[in-house]
């Protein structure tokens, strides 16, 4: 069976730029709208061409998805982070920590249900403050019950960073290209 790649549905706005990049050379007629964003699913960078008389602010919500787009006109592509914008590098931790919060459940199954890489190295370990001591702890406090939420997870585990803030620098990390391993981010 052959394996799609996985797609963006929704997008979180970064920074609109109505009169396209600064630096581009070209006359004004010629330049085009460009809306940085954020996937709000696999984390990607991407830049996109809003329709004609679509005005856009940071944390506005898109479809970017297969079906009729209201707002976009099309996807120029994927975007490399040193790319963005000074208020798109601004907005992009308050983005992440919105999408983690708002999809606290998903993120607290991956505590629930992450694996090991190797025999060396668990998947947790990768979260920044988790180290193999809270690793064991947190794999011990699973196997009793699931974690319910973060709160959870604070409540049970002793003397644990905070999961969530842990989890966004996680994902600011492997956004800005830094990590080996991908735990939550598409490229």
């Amino acid at each position: 069976m052959e394996q799609r790649p996985m797609r963006e549905e929704k997008a979180i706005v970064l920074d609109y730029l109505p009169n396209g990049y600064p630096f581009d050379s070209r006359p004004s007629h010629m330049k085009t709208p460009i809306v940085q964003v954020l996937g709000c699913e696999h984390f990607v960078l991407l830049e996109l061409v809003p329709k004609r008389e679509i005005q856009l602010q940071p944390n506005d919500e898109v479809y970017i998805g297969e079906g009729k787009r209201d707002k976009i006109h099309h996807i120029n592509g994927k975007l490399a982070p040193e790319k963005l914008t000074s208020t798109a590098k601004a907005e992009l931790e308050f983005v992440v920590n919105a999408i983690v919060k708002k999809n606290e459940k998903d993120f607290v199954q991956f505590f629930n249900r992450a694996q090991p890489l190797s025999t060396r190295m668990h998947s947790i370990e990768l979260i920044p403050g988790m180290g193999k001591k809270r690793m064991w702890e947190i794999l011990d406090e699973r196997k009793a019950s699931p974690f319910e939420s973060f709160a959870d997870m604070r409540k049970r585990l002793k003397l644990i960073p905070d999961p969530e803030k842990a989890v966004v620098r996680r994902i600011l990390a492997e956004i800005q290209g830094n990590e080996k391993h991908l735990l939550f981010v598409e490229r």
